[in-house]
């Protein structure tokens, strides 16, 4: 996305994402899909050089000599003045608390909390996939609700209305592990399932409400587990919860917010303020945030051989 920092208005380019920082030929794969994203904003925006250029890149956190590679090679790539990386999920707690300190908790096919203190602490709590963790998540609920429906199916289960809506949406159970592994991601295609579980449970489905309840008791521990490990500097902490899986509705987010709200820790539930690239803005512009030490950041030393725009610069 590129930003005008004259006015807020901003041109997007969406082009597919790369698997992460920390895996084989992660830098290049990042540098290969920023280009992708950008050439073709700057060609639109007339040749106009930016100020400067962030990435959220997942991985980022855990191979930070990646994050330093990419930012040299933005710096090779771009127009840009300056160039910095971060993790994708500090700029998602940026834009969801306008640059704050506090807790964000990302649900989706994957569930992760980042809390980030006052004093810049850190802290991130799950996030380890499907196979470890991701506890209370899209991918959890919809694997949980298949798993009921086919012990249903079997005879061994109590019965569901999950039965009938695993079959609605899949096909033949008997074929159901082949169905819900053909494309590669097994964690993705049974997330797809969650709103069929959440709809269960608003209908008084027992099994269903259960599986939904323990979600969000799951993801309650999440975000309070990562509450108490960052400083608040003495005022409630706020929490924001952000991600698909909050479409579900009241089946999740209403055991979710009481188990929040009644923990006795000193945070305070707050509406979402902004998205992932609303934070990357905020956190190219502003250095003052408790986010700057989790940024890689490198401001050119030498001339860029770009044209200076006559338009006021810009962000990426």
């Amino acid at each position: 996305m590129l930003w005008d920092s004259a006015d807020s208005s901003r041109a997007v380019n969406s082009v597919a994402g790369a698997p992460g920082l920390a895996a084989p030929d992660g830098v290049t794969a990042a540098r290969a899909a920023v280009r992708a994203a950008v050439e073709p904003l700057l060609r639109e925006a007339g040749g106009a050089r930016p100020e400067s250029v962030l990435v959220g890149a997942a991985g980022a956190a855990s191979a930070p000599a990646a994050a330093r590679s990419l930012v040299g090679a933005l710096l090779e790539d771009l127009p840009v003045r300056e160039a910095a990386v971060t993790s994708d999920a500090v700029t998602a707690h940026a834009g969801a608390l306008g640059g704050r300190a506090g807790v964000v908790l990302a649900i989706g096919t994957g569930a992760v909390a980042v809390g980030i203190g006052a004093d810049g602490t850190y802290a991130r709590v799950d996030g380890w996939g499907p196979l470890l963790g991701d506890d209370g998540s899209g991918a959890q609920i919809g694997t949980a609700g298949l798993r009921a429906a086919l012990r249903a199916h079997d005879g061994r289960g109590p019965d569901t209305v999950l039965l009938d809506a695993a079959a609605g949406l899949f096909g033949d159970l008997e074929r159901l592990p082949g169905t819900v592994g053909r494309d590669g991601n097994p964690a993705r295609t049974a997330a797809t399932f969650a709103p069929e579980v959440a709809r269960a449970a608003d209908a008084g489905d027992a099994v269903a409400s259960a599986i939904v309840r323990d979600a969000a008791a799951d993801l309650a521990e999440t975000a309070l587990a990562a509450a108490r490990r960052i400083t608040a500097g003495g005022e409630p902490l706020p929490a924001a919860v952000t991600g698909g899986l909050t479409g579900l509705g009241p089946a999740l987010m209403a055991p979710l917010t009481a188990a929040l709200t009644g923990s006795g820790l000193p945070v305070r539930l707050t509406s979402a303020l902004g998205d992932p690239l609303d934070g990357a803005r905020l956190l190219a512009l502003d250095r003052a945030t408790p986010h700057t030490s989790l940024v890689v950041r490198v401001r050119r030393t030498t001339a860029n051989p770009s044209p200076t725009p006559a338009t006021p610069p810009a962000s990426v």
